[in-house]
């Protein structure tokens, strides 16, 4: 009788079973031996390499500075402007609030940043692994960056330690950093750092700088409302501004009101009562009124030229310190002389140089009231000052300023262009056309050209507010909205010969020892405009101001040309132009959009202009202006016989088409 198995035996035999599938590839399977060997030590060598980049992003990592050293860390110093000339206009520095205590604090206060930066800052140990995880899949998954996690501790080893430069090294030691932080630091601690290093816009640092700033009370006295309003800032501090943009910094309060009352910090009748509460904005201190908005454009190019920005700079300005208080004070005088009698509240006006140098800026009537700037931030409808470039269109495509179009009814995708004096005039050539600013004449001018080649043109001449401009039959009359300095920029081609200016404010950053931290580089202008169609822009556009729509703009000695504009409703009005020295633009109306008693832009702008140009232009000898004077006026009865022509013409090539 044979023998019955053992537990042992079976065993065994099971093993060797199980495993026969690996000792038959060793064995008699020399191709899979050989790629599980190679994939084994691939793999291997993957993690190794893996191990290695990793340690690399560590390699020459600061150290964690003590904790006296944080709160003082990356504080800035005074910055000394010096305008072109070299004489000190102001010294600014950063405002910083004097501490803070969190034990001081209403609950609320803390709780409004928490909510709105870190909802898990009790729960996560520097870094919020479940944040990053959820952050890079919607990232990876939207194929672009839409989510971030950094806790408010990260924020602070990234203020205060690191560089802001978006490196994956950087990251990584962010995340390593942060965690350190908090093995030396408690939860009450970090927010404590946080709320009086925080950024708040404005060169305001720490929640007690804000506090005042902008509520005029202590960080004690904050409502619900208004810290929930202040954690808004963080996140974008200068496109939340309170005094500047409440609508979307209201929109983001609601956000971190409902994460408040997620979290248990308050009610949701509390949310509801502090979303609906009436905040009052104290006044803004007053500070540099003459150039207080070219400093403040100053002050933001700085942080985008220095990395990280150190104490102690001297930073020399393109501003003519005298240019600009006279612009300042003949602006200021005109405004209350004539600019209340046509309810016109507001006014902005800048000039350059050919190098595109901004010399001299006017951006509001008055800056202690509101820092808006409204040369460079305000977007208006040009009106008809955006002609020229329509017809800049047309004259590369290769039409004459003495191509005769109608001036009559013409009706577009059921848009009806109309004409200021309501009346038209029938034939007359296109250099007639814009010198009256007849505007059934540039609307069929964009249809032959095409909205898009207008874009186009635009774009090319330098003018950032094209990349929003949308192919509508209205763009032909300025209905889409630029700012001056845009505008500015884009008539400096025609006064150029063609080629592009850049504007720009800061012409070098040293020191207080006198190192050189950064130099206007010098570089060749872009020719974006044939030389020859740029002067012919120049004849036709020096016409507007002979005896066209701007005759207001005439400046003794000098050959100037340029273009009025006027919105629908009398709702803005402008003026640009430019001599062979100086390109400049002004705009006038009213912040909250209102219309004003028919101010054209050949009435207070042209005068306006006029003040600016004078004071810019003194002390320099006249100097021609390429392509001024160079047209022929052709009579009434030439252009009736160039406009029979062209439409026999027309009729002509039409009935050979059908």
């Amino acid at each position: 009788m044979a023998a019955k198995p053992t537990q042992r035996t079976a065993t065994h035999r099971a093993r060797a079973s199980g495993g026969g599938w690996f000792s038959a590839i060793l064995r008699g399977k020399p191709i899979l031996k050989w790629s599980l060997i190679t994939s084994l030590v691939a793999m291997m060598i993957a993690g190794a390499a893996g191990w290695i980049y990793w340690q690399s992003l560590y390699r020459g990592m600061p150290e964690l500075p003590s904790n006296e050293a944080l709160w003082a860390s990356g504080r800035e110093q005074a910055i000394e402007f010096v305008d072109a000339n070299g004489q000190t206009i102001a010294i600014r520095g950063p405002r910083y609030g004097r501490a803070i205590k969190l034990e001081d604090l209403p609950p609320h206060v803390p709780q409004a940043f928490i909510a709105a930066e870190d909802k898990r800052f009790y729960e996560h140990d520097g870094a919020d692994t479940r944040a990053i995880i959820r952050a890079v899949w919607a990232n990876v998954t939207s194929g672009e960056t839409v989510s971030g996690a950094s806790t408010i501790t990260q924020q602070l080893i990234k203020n205060l330690v690191l560089t802001p430069e978006q490196t994956l090294k950087r990251k990584a030691q962010e995340i390593r950093l942060a965690r350190r932080l908090e093995e030396r630091l408690s939860k009450e601690q970090i927010l404590e750092l946080y709320l009086n290093r925080v950024y708040f816009g404005a060169g305001f640092y720490g929640l007690g700088a804000a506090s005042r700033f902008y509520f005029g009370k202590q960080p004690e006295e904050l409502s619900i409302a208004e810290a929930s309003l202040l954690a808004t800032l963080p996140q974008a501090p200068s496109r939340l501004a309170l005094t500047n943009n409440m609508t979307d910094a209201k929109t983001r309060q609601r956000y971190v009101l409902k994460e408040m009352v997620d979290a248990g910090f308050i009610t949701a009748p509390q949310a509801a009562a502090a979303e609906i509460e009436e905040v009052s904005l104290a006044e803004a201190p007053e500070r540099d009124p003459q150039f207080g908005y070219a400093l403040d454009v100053a002050t933001e190019k700085i942080d985008e030229i220095l990395p990280t920005v150190p104490g102690d700079l001297i930073v020399q300005l393109t501003i003519d310190a005298d240019l600009q208080s006279a612009m300042d004070e003949a602006f200021t005088a005109r405004m209350e002389e004539e600019g209340t009698k046509v309810n016109a509240s507001q006014a902005a006006g800048i000039v350059l140089d050919t190098k595109g140098r901004i010399l001299a800026m006017y951006g509001g009537v008055d800056y202690t009231e509101n820092q808006f700037n409204r040369a460079t931030q305000a977007l208006r409808q040009p009106g008809s000052s955006f002609k020229p470039f329509v017809y800049a269109a047309a004259i590369q495509m290769g039409l004459s300023p003495y191509e005769v179009r109608r001036d009559e009814e013409i009706t577009i995708d059921d848009w009806t262009p109309e004409n200021y004096s309501r009346v038209f005039h029938g034939p007359m050539t296109l250099s007639e056309a814009l010198k009256d600013s007849v505007n059934t004449i540039a609307a069929q001018l964009a249809q032959e050209v095409g909205e898009e080649t207008i874009i186009a043109l635009a774009r090319r001449f330098g003018m950032a507010s094209a990349d929003k401009m949308r192919p509508l039959p209205s763009i032909a009359l300025g209905s889409q909205e630029v700012t001056l300095q845009d505008l500015a920029r884009g008539y400096g081609v025609f006064m150029t010969g063609g080629k592009r200016i850049d504007p720009y404010i800061v012409e070098k950053i040293s020191n207080s020892r006198g190192d050189v931290l950064y130099e206007r580089p010098q570089y060749d202008f872009e020719q974006v405009y044939e030389r020859d169609n740029a002067e012919t822009m120049v004849a036709m556009m020096e016409r507007v101001i002979t005896d066209g729509t701007g005759t207001r703009a005439r400046l003794d000695g000098w050959q100037v040309a340029g273009k009025t504009g006027t919105s629908q409703d009398f709702r803005d009005a402008w003026f640009a132009g430019f001599s062979a020295a100086r390109v400049g633009a002004v705009w006038v109306g009213n912040d909250d959009d209102s219309p004003m008693k028919e101010v054209t832009g050949g009435g207070l702008p042209a005068s306006l202009w006029h003040d600016m140009m004078v004071l810019a232009h003194d002390g320099l000898k006249p100097q021609p202006l390429a392509g001024a004077g160079t047209l022929i006026t052709l009579s009434p009865q030439v252009q009736e016989r160039i406009a029979f022509y062209r439409d026999l013409s027309m009729a002509f090539e039409g009935a050979l088409t059908n």
